[in-house]
């Protein structure tokens, strides 16, 4: 179900980390460096894939040039995208990315 809310909560499942509390505002990669969760970032530009996460719950589908880099990363692998291409509309789950 969408959230209309002006922010939004990150889980990270089998992690010791707590869930982190977004504006639905900002770049989920600034929030999420910042709470120094388990998602690591590089280019913040979506072209290094440093940031590979398995990501359930609410969210909008990745645009073209998220999915060309889905398809070499990550091929065959629905949940997978990238923390910094995430525009999060509700809860969501996030895990490091394992093949």
């Amino acid at each position: 179900m969408m959230s209309t809310a002006s922010s939004h909560t990150i889980h990270f499942p089998n992690s010791v980390h707590p869930p982190v509390i977004i504006d639905s505002r900002k770049p989920l990669s600034a929030i999420l460096t910042l709470q120094n969760s388990p998602i690591l970032f590089g280019c913040r530009t979506g072209i290094c894939g440093t940031c590979l996460v398995s990501a359930t719950g609410d969210l909008l589908p990745p645009n073209a040039e998220e999915q060309e880099v889905l398809a070499i990363l990550a091929p065959n692998s629905p949940n997978a995208r990238l923390a910094c291409q995430i525009k999060p509309i509700g809860k969501l789950s996030l895990t490091p990315f394992t093949p």
